[in-house]
């Protein structure tokens, strides 16, 4: 997959300015995948012990994980749901009660 789609899609642009950030996922780092990653990018290579270190939890690379899906999972487990439809429920609606104000904030900041 990253050989003949990644790649080669990679080859219709302008490689030497794009970066590749993997997500800190054990799943995709064998050493054959990494080895191939560092050819194409070089230095331009977000990872676990890459050459920039990928930091959990950062701000930075992303708004949801840093707020959003924490403060949805403190509402929707806040009555400890026992059952599979409670927990629905309680996502559901948890969900549908997040103003718009508020993804405008998580967004800017």
């Amino acid at each position: 997959m990253i050989t003949n789609f990644f790649i080669s899609e990679l080859n219709n642009h302008d490689v030497q300015e794009l970066w590749f950030q993997q997500d800190g996922a054990t799943c995709p780092t064998a050493r054959a995948t990494i080895d191939l990653l560092k050819d194409t990018f070089g230095e331009r290579l977000i990872l676990r012990f890459g050459p920039v270190n990928w930091r959990p939890r950062s701000c930075d690379l992303t708004r949801l994980d840093c707020f959003l899906w924490g403060y949805i999972k403190s509402l929707v487990y806040a009555d400890k749901p026992q059952t599979l439809d409670h927990l629905e429920d309680n996502i559901r609606r948890v969900i549908a009660d997040i103003r718009p104000q508020m993804l405008e904030k998580v967004i800017e900041n």
